[in-house]
This record gives C-alpha cells, structure tokens and sequence, in this order.
C-alpha cells in the first residue's frame, strides 16, 4: 500500500487534450488543468491536442507513458457516450492496472452537479509502467471538478492516509 509523506513531492504532469472541435487556442478544458496543476505546485512536462482517434490518442500516450520523465497523464475529452468518443477504448488496454473507483467517485461527485447525465461520463483511472493516467469528460467544469475533489488530494505525496503520488514520486 502507497504510503504518505511529510513532505510535498511536485510531480510531472502531461496534459493531452481530445478534440474533433477546438483548437489548442479554444483548449479552456486543458487551460484549466494546466492552471491547476501548477497552482498545486507540480510540474507541466508537456501538453498536447489529439483528434478523436484511438490511435492519435494512443501514440501520446504511450510516448508519455513510456518517458520516465511523465509521472501523471491527464487526459481531457472523449470519455462520452456519443459516437466518436474514444478515449477509454484507446487508454484501457494500455492500463497495467485500473483504478476502479476513480470513474465511480468522479460519477458520483457529478450527480450533485448534473444529475442523472454524469451516467454517460467514461471517466477512467489507471496506471501504467509507473505511470498514472486519469481520462476526464471535456468540459471545463468536469476537469475542475475531477481535480479539486479528487486529483488534486490524491496527486499530493502529503494526503493520509494514502495517495496515488506516493507510487510514483519515488
């Protein structure tokens, strides 16, 4: 089991936005979780914009996941139910593990903001060769949400009694 420490450990963060509509210039979604991020006192390593593809998405990722430099990905856009959303179908199978509740509690925050539509969110959790990796809905309120009542506790080495940074700051 991770463990917590005293000390605030800054993490290295990449910022992948999925997008078939905005450009990095309309990117408010991956704006705010670079803001937030840094605010937290941790690192923004890289940022990017994908089409909502499986393999765009999957060739950043796995690049990021495969730089021991990237210890957080976070992944903005393409967690819904519609049609071209294909963000957890391209992360899933790159997972060594998946965090079961992440998506659970981030739906389960989201009822009292937007009642019974958090169903159609996919958000997904999991990790990979040391690698965290969190897939958020693309709206600006759902990535703050995610962050400021999940991430932003769990990404900080100092949270008890345990935290997701304590398995990869070390």
């Amino acid at each position: 089991m991770p463990q917590s420490y005293e000390v605030f450990f800054p993490l290295n963060m990449a910022v992948l936005t999925v997008s078939d509509t905005r450009s990095s210039a309309e990117d408010k979604s991956g704006d705010a979780l670079a803001a937030q991020l840094a605010g937290a006192g941790h690192n923004l390593h890289e940022r990017a914009l994908v089409k909502d593809d499986i393999y765009q998405i999957r060739a950043v990722a796995s690049r990021w996941i495969a730089d021991a430099q990237v210890q957080v990905i976070l992944i903005t856009g393409g967690t819904g139910f519609s049609g071209r959303d294909s963000t957890p179908e391209a992360v899933a199978p790159l997972l060594d593990k998946q965090i079961e509740g992440f998506g659970e509690l981030f739906r389960h925050i989201s009822f009292s903001e937007i009642g019974t539509s958090t169903i159609q969110s996919r958000a997904l959790g999991g990790l990979a060769n040391r690698t965290l990796v969190f897939c958020l809905p693309g709206s600006t309120n759902a990535c703050n949400t995610a962050w400021q009542k999940i991430l932003q506790a769990q990404l900080d080495s100092r949270t008890r009694p345990c935290n997701f940074a304590a398995l990869v700051a070390l």
